[in-house]
């Protein structure tokens, strides 16, 4: 009793106007102070073990792929990579044409997706009206969303009737006779081959590309835009003198976005490449990428030179992706130390 009258007591003592308030304060700096200092090593600590296991991870898949393909490499050494024969009865294995395909259908899917993808952006950031801006963006966006092989069935049964049917035709007649390129528009029209395999890449790149550029594009300051349109200057000397300048990092990181989906694309090449182990100069022709080829034959693959192969397949795209993933990364760097260098 006496213990909560003195209580009441200090409680009415501190409420009467005029005398000394009590106030315990925050706790003490050196209480503070530890408790942050562990808070901080812990979190480091968690987000190095993450690092680290993300290389730990990397190292891992290279090693394991790089194990596995030891017999493909003592049966045939470096003409592997060299050669252009594919025939599991003759045990006879080289990943040329698997390469070419890969790399002639990437970079026919970033001739075409760029240039459209960097149109789109443009369009969704500078020059397209408010209440469409939403809805398209949307629109782009739900392309990255549907399956891959959704994407083959749609160009195995739409687009390449209609590619053979109007579009090669109307190729060959206006590049068929070009000095240099000619090659590449004859041949058959069949609508199934790599020219038909890196248009499809092509739509499945845009909307990864797109969105890449135009998040870029909005985040350019808009005094900058609006200075220069201020001294004159068109919508396109804005974005080339001003936007692209400012978003160049951002812009090559989502070419090389585009560019891995591309390289590592399976089904919907698959659907549409026509599956042959060859390398003609015409486009028309079917062909084979190595994604393709592993998601044929690996379920068959009983041979262990022919499995091995099929790995040592699977480690040349690890090492294309992990090399174009390098060269964006010190292109970037190099843009990076060029900032402020230009007068």
């Amino acid at each position: 009793m006496s213990a909560s009258l003195a209580e009441g007591m200090l409680t009415s003592s501190l409420s009467v106007p005029g005398s000394k308030r009590v106030d315990r304060g925050p706790p003490p700096p050196v209480a503070i102070g530890t408790a942050a200092r562990w808070q901080d090593a812990l979190f480091e600590g968690t987000t190095r073990l993450f690092a680290i296991l993300v290389l730990v991870l990397l190292l891992g898949i290279l090693m394991a792929l790089s194990y596995a393909a030891i017999p493909a490499m003592q049966t045939f050494g470096l003409s592997f990579f060299v050669t252009n024969v594919w025939n599991p009865v003759t045990r006879q294995f080289g990943a040329l044409a698997p390469i070419y395909g890969t790399l002639v259908t990437s970079a026919i899917a970033l001739l075409i997706g760029v240039p459209v993808s960097f149109g789109i952006a443009l369009f969704l950031t500078e020059m397209c009206p408010v209440y469409l801006k939403r809805p398209l963006g949307t629109a782009v966006e739900l392309l990255a969303a549907i399956p891959s092989i959704i994407y083959g069935m749609w160009g195995l049964f739409v687009f390449a009737p209609f590619f053979a049917d109007y579009i090669q035709p109307l190729l060959t007649r206006i590049f068929g006779s070009v000095w240099v390129i000619g090659p590449l528009f004859q041949g058959a029209p069949n609508g199934i081959g790599v020219l038909s395999a890196g248009i499809i890449l092509s739509v499945m790149v845009i909307p990864f590309i797109s969105s890449v550029m135009r998040d870029v594009f909005e985040v350019v300051p808009p005094v900058l835009k609006e200075s220069a349109y201020g001294i004159g200057c068109t919508t396109w000397e804005v974005v080339w003198n001003v936007v692209l300048p400012y978003t160049k990092v951002g812009v090559i990181g989502g070419i090389m976005l585009g560019l891995g989906r591309a390289l590592g694309e399976t089904m919907a090449v698959t659907f549409v490449i026509g599956n042959a182990y060859r390398i003609s100069r015409s486009l028309f022709e079917p062909g084979n990428s190595i994604a393709s080829a592993l998601a044929n034959e690996f379920n068959e693959a009983a041979d262990p030179v022919h499995r091995a192969s099929l790995i040592a397949l699977g480690l040349v795209l690890f090492v294309l992706t992990l090399i174009v993933l390098a060269a964006s990364r010190l292109l970037i760097a190099r843009l990076a130390r060029g900032e402020g260098t230009k007068t």
